[in-house]
């Protein structure tokens, strides 16, 4: 179980490194496909969140559940708002408006925790319930490329080496690893300890799909975006039946 649960967030790790090579190769991915696979993701995971994740904690983590997801939600959040000063998904176009080095290394330390708690809610969630952990591996795979494509840009936007900003999106898929590893280091304590955790990780996600991926995809005027979220939500229906059939 323990290598499973790696390979997977492996593949997370690896889909980080596959958006900073796209932008590193001068590939044009059109930001419209950004904005589809965030609008997936959102629909996606805020059905996962609802649906699975939140009903799955309270039962397991008990009276203790509430405040764990509320600690989850609070703890990126704090991150992401204060460490951070400059973060958004996706490709960084414009380049007459220079980032600074500054907002450079705090967009790569907010992006770090971030990609730490996917890997550890991906892991948590496996443990937890390998079925549930792989929903939870979709989601967060739909916002891992538009996450490279992220800090290669900013990093490239802020005049760094193209080396620099390629090591950046290897550094923040590495980032998805260890936050897999804290988690199974805390499941060989004891199951209570995944069931407290998965009630973390369960706001760490409620975080990530109503407050990172639909106030992005929000400043869209593209009306399809709005219809991919129902998409997303209609995906997470049939991979639920298809993975419980």
């Amino acid at each position: 179980m323990m290598l499973t649960i790696v390979v997977y967030c492996l593949l997370a790790a690896l889909a980080e490194v596959i958006g900073g090579a796209l932008v590193l190769g001068r590939t044009q991915w059109p930001a419209r496909v950004q904005e589809y696979l965030l609008a997936l993701g959102a629909g996606f995971l805020l059905s996962l969140v609802f649906v699975e994740l939140v009903p799955e904690a309270l039962a397991g983590g008990g009276s203790e559940a509430p405040l764990l997801m509320l600690a989850g939600y609070a703890v990126l959040h704090f991150f992401e708002h204060t460490v951070v000063g400059h973060l958004h998904f996706g490709e960084e176009t414009h380049h007459e408006v220079m980032v600074s080095r500054a907002a450079s290394i705090s967009t790569f330390l907010g992006l770090f925790v971030h990609a730490f708690f996917d890997g550890f809610t991906i892991a948590v969630g496996m443990q937890f319930n390998f079925t549930l952990g792989l929903l939870v591996f979709v989601a967060v795979l739909l916002h891992k490329v538009p996450e490279g494509l992220t800090i290669a840009s900013v990093m490239l936007s802020a005049k760094c080496k193209r080396s620099t900003a390629f090591a950046a999106s290897i550094a923040i898929g590495v980032a998805t690893l260890i936050g897999a590893i804290a988690a199974l280091a805390l499941g060989g304590v004891s199951d209570r300890m995944v069931s407290l955790a998965f009630a973390f990780s369960a706001g760490i996600a409620t975080y990530v799909g109503a407050s990172d991926l639909i106030p992005e995809i929000n400043h869209s005027r593209n009306r399809v975006i709005p219809v991919l979220v129902f998409a997303g939500m209609v995906l997470f229906y049939v991979g639920k039946r298809m993975l419980e059939g």
